[in-house]
């Protein structure tokens, strides 16, 4: 029995779906199935530790089992945070309108009394911050097969969101750990809270900044303003992260290879990227291809935002619709200090996180052995209430 569908019919509600009511701040959003905290309190085992899979600045997340066999995600925000309750909105606004094969599904939510909690479908192979970034034990073997998969699967997560869904939507914070993958290790974006909706005559939108080091579009970490092209940046990371299978700031190594972007740069100039390549791929992996891959994530973060391609247009670059032309990729905006004077002075708010290689899966199971922080840099919890960091000795 799909999950889903067993949600669609609930006694004295033919759709199983209704507003939520009682609640002036949430009484805009419709369509959203409604769980009872005895529900979801049953299905966690009192929301027992032992179920606990994930933690963050604004709450825990628990693997719990609903009362139809379905195994979920269930996402559970701290009592007082205000922070927490704009993301819980922006998260049901956005997830709750859209269905694609490579979002998250959003089961539905609980608003009763001071409880806010989301419910949504367990991922059984975590994050890509886990699993291919994580630096622990893992038992999935990152074919270059799987990673074509990951990555053209995010794009066209991605090219949906942009293009298919009205207004468009900016996620804003797309990042290894908000990847995560099924049983079939078909990615699916998570995590909406900071998402953006963008109106089709708008270029941009002015907000502040919020997301994670390493991922920020400069023009975006500069001067506040969002638009798609700062998807598409963040993206190009992803991309390369993938591709080279490490973290795109890793402060252990040499200086000049601590910056996955700079150094990207710096192979591509000299006709090297071949280097960057993870190596362990060996002889499976169609080098060219990767190689391909790369560039078009260079593609992705060059300093102008109107040279970057739209999701829609890598999507078929990462299929080979498109060919990748060497002499369109011009150098990539790089801002490896996000604490400088420059964005210092700037008169809005700046909400940053650290690079998130250290992060978990919030709606996957978690992995103990993974993600050693002795190979990993600091990261501290600072936006998204179900985001786990692991602290650098």
């Amino acid at each position: 029995m799909n999950c889903f569908s067993f949600f669609s019919s609930k006694k004295g509600d033919s759709s199983g779906k209704k507003a939520i009511e009682g609640d002036e701040e949430l009484s805009g959003i419709q369509n959203v199935y409604l769980y009872t905290y005895k529900e979801l309190r049953v299905a966690t085992n009192h929301f027992s530790l032992a179920n606990k899979i994930g933690e963050g600045g604004f709450g825990l997340v628990y693997k719990g089992r609903l009362k139809n066999g379905c195994v979920a995600a269930i996402k559970v925000l701290s009592a007082g945070s205000k922070q927490g309750v704009r993301e819980f909105l922006t998260e049901i606004k956005v997830i709750s309108e859209v269905e694609h094969e490579n979002l998250v599904k959003l089961y539905g939510c609980c608003v009763e009394g001071n409880h806010r909690i989301l419910v949504y479908g367990f991922l059984e192979n975590n994050s890509l911050a886990q699993t291919l970034l994580g630096g622990g034990h893992n038992s999935i073997q990152f074919s270059w097969q799987i990673r074509q998969k990951i990555c053209v699967g995010v794009a066209r997560g991605l090219a949906y969101l942009h293009g298919d869904v009205h207004p468009h939507v900016i996620h804003r914070d797309i990042k290894a750990s908000n990847v995560l993958l099924d049983k079939d290790l078909t990615p699916k974006i998570s995590d909406f809270g900071l998402a953006k909706f963008i109106p089709p005559n708008l270029t941009h939108i002015s907000t502040h900044v919020a997301g994670t080091t390493g991922y920020l579009a400069p023009e975006y970490a500069m001067r506040g303003q969002v638009t798609r092209r700062s998807d598409v940046y963040s993206f190009g990371v992803l991309l390369l992260e993938i591709v080279s299978g490490r973290c795109n700031i890793n402060r252990r190594l040499p200086p000049e290879e601590q910056y996955l972007l700079e150094r990207a740069w710096e192979l591509h100039k000299k006709g090297e990227l071949l280097r960057l390549v993870d190596t362990s791929l060996n002889e499976e992996s169609n080098l060219e291809e990767a190689c391909s891959f790369l560039k078009i994530g260079l593609l992705c973060t060059q300093d102008m935002p109107k040279l970057r391609p739209s999701m829609s247009t890598v999507v078929r670059m990462l299929l080979g619709e498109i060919h990748v032309n060497d002499q369109e990729i011009s150098k990539p905006g790089i801002l490896s200090l996000l604490d400088s004077e420059d964005i210092k002075g700037q008169d809005y708010k700046a909400e940053m996180k650290n690079t998130s290689c250290a992060t978990s899966s919030r709606l996957g199971k978690l992995d103990n052995s993974s993600s050693s922080s002795e190979d990993m840099t600091a990261s501290v919890a600072t936006m998204t209430f179900t985001s786990i960091y692991d602290r650098s000795k």
